[in-house]
């Protein structure tokens, strides 16, 4: 239901991008405007990762430089039966993490380093878990594509009220409905944006409490960076506002209501969800954030590796009797 849903909505934008180009050039407009969809949707597909990546300065890292950052992501795809993805990090204070890429193929995921300088390592593998899922549900591909119809709906009504007024154009509409339609169509692109997006994030919550295994180190993870998001601006995002609804919580600041206009679910609302799935999945329901390390263990190549990575809970620290791993909640 969630899969239709998400086609609908994006049915939906490509009929609104058509509909203002009609606005703007008649019957020729609207079949212009779909030429331009249908090549931008091409463009976002091949392109998408590199963009996203390079507008928020994301470097590469592998086993060499950030060697538990990436032995994590590898053990975390392998569970979720995922290709491995390339690694990113961000230098951005601002705790915070997206995933790219049209295909499980070809997709990256990407930490800033406030992500992990101040998160736990059972709350980064469920934030990364998060990430894993978007990849595996083919998510990073339509929320790029969503953000580009909304870009684009928004630049052409702005063409409209230069060339959307002329009496000699096919539309009949004029200069007021030009008006109303240059005002209208770029917040309903981003309504339909934001349902994208919200529709996308419960799923994302769950696979990923799925994958990492522990839905509660996801809950966690959620309500650290909601507070710290909030606290600690990200600059790139306020520049590229059309790219807040790739990130696990809204990069900007001011966005917290479960509203119309929201990028992303209200974090209390994902959290109740993952205790949820805690309870059912046998896990403790209750709901405790763990401590944040001192200093970032995946920031530099130096970091050592853990003493055990068991099958079953590969990134748990063990015991000193060599009992099971323990997470933040005991």
């Amino acid at each position: 239901m969630n899969y239709f849903r998400t086609a609908i909505l994006l049915a939906g934008m490509t009929a609104l991008f058509m509909g203002v180009g009609f606005m703007i050039g008649g019957q020729g407009g609207m079949l212009i405007a779909l030429l331009v969809a249908a090549g931008m949707n091409v463009f976002s597909y091949w392109n998408s990762d590199r963009m996203v990546l390079s507008m928020y300065g994301a470097r590469e890292v592998d086993r060499a430089s950030a060697p538990d950052y990436y032995a994590m992501v590898e053990e975390l795809a392998a569970r979720a039966q995922l290709p491995m993805p390339r690694v990113y990090i961000m230098d951005n204070p601002q705790p915070n993490a997206f995933a790219t890429g049209r295909n499980p193929q070809n997709a990256a995921v990407a930490a800033t380093t406030g992500l992990l300088n101040s998160l736990s390592r059972e709350e980064v593998a469920g934030v990364m878990a998060h990430e894993l899922a978007h990849v595996k549900n083919y998510d990073t591909l339509t929320m790029t594509i969503t953000a580009t119809l909304a870009g684009a709906i928004s630049m052409l009504a702005n063409f409209a009220m230069i060339f959307g007024g002329n009496r000699n154009n096919n539309s009949g509409f004029g200069i007021i409905g030009t008006i109303a339609m240059m005002i209208l169509a770029p917040l309903a692109a981003m309504v339909v944006q934001m349902a994208v997006s919200r529709s996308r994030e419960y799923e994302a919550d769950k696979l990923g409490a799925q994958i990492c295994g522990q839905p509660m180190w996801l809950a966690s993870a959620l309500a650290k960076i909601s507070n710290a998001a909030h606290a600690v601006p990200n600059m790139p995002a306020e520049h590229n506002p059309a790219t807040a609804h790739m990130f696990i919580i809204n990069p900007l600041s001011g966005e917290r209501m479960d509203s119309l206009f929201s990028t992303h679910p209200a974090t209390e609302n994902r959290i109740a969800a993952l205790q949820a799935l805690a309870q059912q999945m046998g896990a403790s329901g209750g709901y405790a954030a763990a401590p944040a390390p001192q200093g970032g263990p995946w920031a530099g190549s130096g970091a050592a590796r853990p003493a055990s990575r068991r099958p079953g809970n590969p990134w748990g620290r063990s015991g000193a009797g060599g009992g099971e791993p323990r997470g933040p909640w005991g």
